[in-house]
Parts: C-alpha cells; structure tokens; sequence
C-alpha cells in the first residue's frame, strides 16, 4: 500500500518540505510516503466556487491512480493519535492506496468531499496548509510506529 499527500498549494518553506522529507524518509519500505503538490487556481476575478472546481478537476487527475480519498476538513472526524494508527491499520488490510487531501486557501470542492471515503481533521485549531503537511507527515510516522510498536509514540 502508498500513502500520498495531495496538498493544493505553492511549495512550502524549506524547513517545512525538510521536516517532510525527514519523516518520508523514516516511513517503512511497504508503506511509502509522498506528497503530491497541486498548483492552486489563480484567484484574478475567479468565485470561491470556480477556484475550488478548478482545482478539484487538477485533484481528480492525480486520484485516479489512488482506491481510498481521505480529505482533511475541519468539520472531519477528530482521530487521537492512537485511533488514526488504528485508521491505517484497517486501509493496510483493506489494501489499495491511500490520498489524503489538504485542500487550498479555500477549501476542497464539496463534491470531491462527498466522494471521498472519509473526512479527517487535524486539529480544532486553524493551521496554515504548510504546517498541516508537516503535521500529517509526522501523525503517519507515529501511527506507523505505534503498529509497528517502535518506542517513537510514548502513551501516558
């Protein structure tokens, strides 16, 4: 099974594609990592509502290729930590790849949402997209970890 980071967006900061890199890099051989970035829509005169289709058509090219959708929304399902390795665990067994979507600046299409197998969030709090890539690459290293019952995830 590949898991694949969809993330709509502009490269991000250096320290943020190294933090990246660094987890991507710690990922098991027969779960590799990836982040695919997705040009965003030029904003110009463009509706929220055109800008989000344009992008969502860009989105749909690259998941072909993928059997499960997770999107990260904040009106997602609020997974601990310890849920989200039990998350993994069940796509593991199911099989078949895996994309997670950060949308853009404005969201994710909702038609893509209701397409996609489920809705995650990463937290209440507002994070920049930079920084939620960041944060999920880190959150798939743990829960890898903690099936994997390396020491990296301490509970308590």
């Amino acid at each position: 099974m590949r898991l694949a980071i969809l993330a709509v967006g502009h490269k991000p900061p250096a320290w943020v594609a190294e933090g990246c890199a660094e987890y991507i890099k710690r990922m098991p051989r027969e779960l590799p990592l990836s982040i695919v970035e997705v040009k965003p829509e030029a904003r110009g005169s463009k509706s929220r509502e055109q800008l989000l289709a344009a992008e969502k058509g860009r989105l749909l090219a690259v998941l072909q290729a993928y059997h499960r959708i997770v999107v990260l929304d904040e009106r997602g399902v609020d997974l601990p930590t310890l849920k989200l390795a039990e998350r993994l665990a069940s796509w593991m067994r199911a099989g078949g790849d895996t994309a997670l979507i950060i949308g853009g600046a404005d969201g994710i299409d909702e038609a893509l949402k209701l397409q996609a197998s489920e809705a995650i969030r990463l937290s209440s709090l507002t994070l920049p997209h930079a920084l939620a890539r960041l944060i999920l690459c880190e959150q798939l290293y743990r829960a890898v970890s903690i099936l994997r019952k390396h020491p990296y995830h301490r509970e308590g």
